[in-house]
């Protein structure tokens, strides 16, 4: 993962884009054949087979999370996408969350990466008013490392607590559960509006060997929890289904009985869809993988937005930040992008591509304002160094004018969307709406790089204060082994920049091609552009 080895070797852009995609198939294979097998002896599909049926016909599906636990656990062998499948789909015509437990990968079970990524899917769901749908199959919480899964605010009970705070919004939620559902995890079904249980099932707070130990009761699984005890004697499981395929036709209908589906009907109207000026195969040619070329970022955009749709705001000042209002897909959409050309300004003179100025933070901070005055989401687009230093910068009030923009990211009430194109530096990425900025959606190239400074300049920082403290008399270290410190910085670094790291610790919801990211967006815009429901159904205290 070492990026410099990548660029040394002449990679370009789409050959990481090209092997993105290849580990993005073996992601998808969850547990491999051996564990699809699984599955289909005990009568059961496997998770994607799942969600296949259950959308619509040619539907897309935007997939949340795929890196999730990248490398993170292999102690404990490949835990592919953190062993859940998250992502926006039609059912029906109505788009829906669904969240879905790939039982092929440790049987299901929750690992910390796991309930991130869960929590982000209901956070999203939440958000965009998205009806969720949840297909459980789970062994419950990874012992092992229950620690670090069970009891925090972003851990395994926060999904409870979601389900009782987005059923209190309004917003659908139905569970099917098609395997198991055991312990803690038994709670998220029946926190839905409705429950499906297919026959073979268990849903139960403890399994037959747990109630032993505990209580001495010796009780099959079937009596415990099973799919036909809990839809004829505890009355927990609103429809009995007989397999997989069953189910998930269920679920269809219902969600079919949703008062939007007949809106989406009605609001199916064919109009010509606008073209953006240059063709998306173009950004490839645009930007390199070693974030080293400049480019105009209005090139970028031509490539994205609609064609002729751009109205620049304050093009002459703050350039090191472009500002437009756009169309994208027919959407009006304002769109903060760092500019990566070297640039001159009356004022300040040269200033340098992907660096945010006093007079670029103070420009963007009213832009963001004004979207917020007349209800614009905001596409900012990435490619940032971070925020100027040195003497002039601090005496122009970089501090102040940065703080500005922060400020107002972070109070902007309009849906946001982040696309990280290249660098994610520092406080660039705050200003730039980071993921601690509740961007509705951040996606990113495969050429994105996150860290708080640049792997050359980290080394150097940490080889200057530890040759300083040698020469005080502090440490005895000597000049041969503070230069392995400073190479050994830079390699770490250097492998925490590259994105697959950053998504397989949720900093960002999805890799994307460059060439698909106009799609991308026109899809996510749709989703964030959904109404949150007025009405709210409260009963108060019920006697039961």
């Amino acid at each position: 993962m070492s990026r410099t080895s990548t660029s040394s070797s002449g990679e370009s852009l789409r050959d990481q884009c090209a092997a993105i995609l290849k580990e993005e198939a073996i992601l998808r294979e969850g547990g491999g054949k051996a564990g699809h097998e699984r599955q289909r002896k005990m009568g059961r599909l496997p998770v994607r087979e799942r969600i296949g049926l259950l959308l619509d016909k040619d539907a897309q599906f935007f997939e949340i999370g795929l890196w999730a636990a990248y490398k993170m656990y292999e102690q404990w062998g490949n835990i592919a996408a953190a062993g859940a499948v998250a992502g926006i789909g039609n059912v029906a015509g109505i788009p829906c969350m669904i969240i879905a437990n790939d039982a092929t990968v440790k049987a299901g079970a929750f690992f910390p990466q796991t309930a991130k990524k869960l929590i982000r899917a209901q956070r999203i769901a939440f958000e965009c008013a998205l009806p969720i749908v949840y297909l459980v199959d789970s062994a419950g919480v990874f012992l092992p490392m229950q620690d670090e899964i069970f009891p925090d605010e972003d851990d395994f009970g926060r999904i409870f607590r979601n389900n009782s705070v987005i059923s209190a919004a309004g917003i659908p939620q139905f569970a099917a559960i098609m395997g198991n559902c055991v312990a803690g995890g038994a709670y998220l079904p029946v926190l839905c509006d409705k429950i499906l249980m297919t026959k073979g099932s268990g849903l139960y707070l403890a399994g037959p060997s747990l109630v032993k130990a505990a209580i001495g009761q010796i009780v099959d699984a079937e009596e415990l929890g099973g799919a036909q005890m809990h839809a004829e004697i505890s009355g927990t499981v609103d429809f009995y289904e007989k397999d997989d395929a069953s189910c998930l036709n269920r679920l269809r209908s219902l969600i079919a009985l949703l008062p939007e589906a007949e809106t989406t009907k009605a609001a199916k109207i064919d109009k010509k869809m606008p073209k953006p000026a240059k063709n998306p195969d173009a950004l490839y040619e645009l930007v390199s993988l070693d974030g080293q070329k400049q480019y105009d970022t209005r090139d970028l955009l031509a490539s994205i937005v609609d064609a002729n749709s751009v109205d620049e705001y304050k093009a002459d000042y703050g350039k090191t930040i472009v500002t437009v209002y756009a169309r994208l897909g027919g959407h009006a959409v304002g769109i903060v992008a760092n500019q990566r050309l070297q640039v001159r300004t009356k004022k300040e003179g040269i200033q340098m591509g992907g660096v945010i100025y006093s007079d670029s933070a103070n420009k963007a901070a009213r832009f963001v304002m004004d979207c917020n005055q007349t209800g614009l989401p905001i596409i900012f687009f990435q490619d940032v160094t971070g925020f100027m230093v040195g003497r002039d910068a601090e005496q122009s009030g970089i501090i102040r004018s940065g703080a500005k923009l922060v400020n107002a990211v972070s109070n902007s009430i309009v849906p946001k969307i982040t696309v990280v194109v290249g660098g994610s530096f520092g406080a660039g990425n705050y200003a730039m709406c980071g993921k601690a900025y509740d961007p509705r959606f951040i996606v990113a190239w495969p050429s994105a790089r996150y860290a708080v400074m640049g792997a050359a300049q980290a080394s150097d920082t940490v080889f200057s204060i530890l040759a300083r403290a040698r020469d005080r008399g502090d440490k005895k270290a000597t000049h041969e082994e503070l230069e392995q410190l400073r190479e050994k910085v830079k390699q770490t670094y250097e492998a925490q920049t590259d994105i697959r790291y950053g998504a397989a610790r949720g900093w960002v919801d999805a890799i994307i091609q460059p060439h698909e990211t106009r799609d991308v967006l026109m899809q996510l815009l749709q989703f964030v552009s959904r109404p949150m429901p007025k009405a709210r159904f409260h009963t108060g205290v019920i006697q039961v």
